[in-house]
């Protein structure tokens, strides 16, 4: 099959090595287990494949895709669109509007990709039926397990009566795969260690907390690293909050994530990291793998990883794909390298003075209209040059939701632009516009 048409959608010339594996060992008769690094192009390795596994005629979900987190369920659902395929797609995850979804499978996709619990719930209700699926793929299978969905799997897979094809991926080793599954002849890729080999990009730095204040260690520290994208990691919901509300008093850009929060604040945060309203993104391990965010060039242990895996996949947001990165241990008095590190990170000394970081140089506008209202990326350019009286290169990233759309304005014009389109309509109809809080 020629994915060249399609590769050329995500602006990509060639597949890399594990891409090309993948696509060898999905289009044979037996299972595949699929290792390989986050931001590697896991998911693009096995969605190509399985449109050679598609039947034209077929009225049924033919492939079901499992994932542990909402994030990585509409991730997977945009990648899908953009290959521009004939095939219906669809996305099923907690926080999402069930009747919409309900709407939805009442013309079953080829393809369906949810969360085990919100699967497993439209099961029971009799929304779905998987007769006709005939390849499941466990798409972070490991983490799933992690996050307690061993009960919703077991029960979803026994409902996928003629399965022909599983394909379980991580970004780790797994250790142990449970019966339910199934698997019997299987085929194994693991691509870590030419990751590892990648990661020679990754610098590691130590920096020492000076007093009994790590917050204010981190302020100084976000303060040298300035405007450049960072993660920083901490193990705790609380502390997430805690670190926020001091960048919030310091007037600082961030966002912050984690499981706590609801699915659309969430969402909103991945957004504005992506188009560039916020460069800091403080954030528990829910974002250390399974989502598409940008290039990260530096990373930050607030806390220390618990374990080598939770590391790994930390550093992994940066330096991906032989871009150059750092990862900083913020360490504090009771704090201490982790035993499991091989290297010994070089000292960073902190500057003795505040700074804030630069501005950012986009802000995001929030639209009340999304794809269900028939409001397509086209409809807002237009109104936002002819009636905002923009410049193309004043516009950012666009993301056109189910109800809602967010637009990367440039930071020195979205006052002046909301001011003139605050009564001005999209399609004839008029919709909330502000600035996205």
């Amino acid at each position: 099959m020629n994915y060249s048409s399609i590769l050329s959608n995500f602006n990509i010339s060639e597949l890399n090595e594990m891409q090309k594996a993948s696509i060898e060992a999905i289009t044979q008769p037996k299972d595949v287990i699929l290792i390989a690094p986050t931001g590697s192009g896991k998911t693009l390795g096995f969605l190509l494949p399985v449109l050679q596994l598609l039947v034209i005629d077929n009225n049924g979900v033919q492939v079901l895709i499992l994932v542990p987190t909402r994030e990585l369920a509409i991730q997977i659902e945009t990648v899908f669109k953009q290959m521009s395929t004939s095939y219906k797609i669809n996305c099923c995850y907690g926080g999402h509007s069930v009747g919409i979804e309900e709407k939805n499978l009442k013309v079953p996709p080829t393809v369906l990709v949810g969360t085990p619990g919100r699967i497993a719930h439209h099961l029971r209700r009799k929304n779905l039926e998987l007769n006709h699926a005939h390849t499941l793929i466990l798409d972070e299978f490991d983490k799933s397990l992690e996050f307690g969905f061993k009960d919703e799997m077991e029960f979803i897979v026994q409902k996928c009566n003629h399965l022909k094809k599983r394909i379980l991926t991580s970004a780790t080793a797994l250790k142990n795969i449970p019966e339910f599954v199934g698997l019997t002849d299987s085929i194994s890729l693991n691509y870590t260690t030419e990751h590892e080999q990648l990661q020679s990009s990754l610098v590691l730095k130590s920096v020492q907390v000076v007093g009994d204040d790590k917050i204010e260690a981190l302020l100084l520290l976000l303060s040298k690293i300035n405007n450049k994208p960072t993660l920083v990691f901490c193990n705790h919901r609380e502390v997430v909050t805690r670190i926020s509300e001091q960048l919030t008093l310091y007037k600082i850009d961030h966002g912050y994530y984690h499981g706590g929060l609801e699915q659309i604040d969430r969402e909103k945060a991945l957004i504005k990291l992506r188009n560039g309203s916020i460069n800091f993104l403080i954030t528990t391990d829910l974002a250390a793998r399974g989502l598409d965010i940008p290039e990260i060039e530096a990373i930050i242990h607030y806390q220390m990883p618990p374990t080598q895996e939770v590391m790994i996949h930390r550093n992994g947001r940066t330096a991906r794909m032989k871009a150059a990165g750092t990862a900083y241990f913020l360490l504090d008095i009771d704090d201490y390298l982790p035993k499991f590190l091989t290297v010994t990170p070089e000292p960073e000394p902190l500057p003795t003075e505040m700074k804030n970081p630069s501005p950012c140089e986009w802000k995001t506008l929030y639209i009340g209209a999304g794809k269900k209202d028939k409001i397509s990326k086209m409809d807002i350019v237009g109104m936002l040059i002819q009636k905002g009286q923009l410049k193309k290169e004043e516009l950012g990233k666009i993301e056109v939701l189910d109800h809602t759309a967010y637009v990367a304005v440039k930071s020195s014009k979205i006052l002046n632009t909301l001011q003139m389109i605050k009564d001005e309509k999209i399609k004839n109809r008029k919709f909330k516009i502000a600035i996205s809080t």
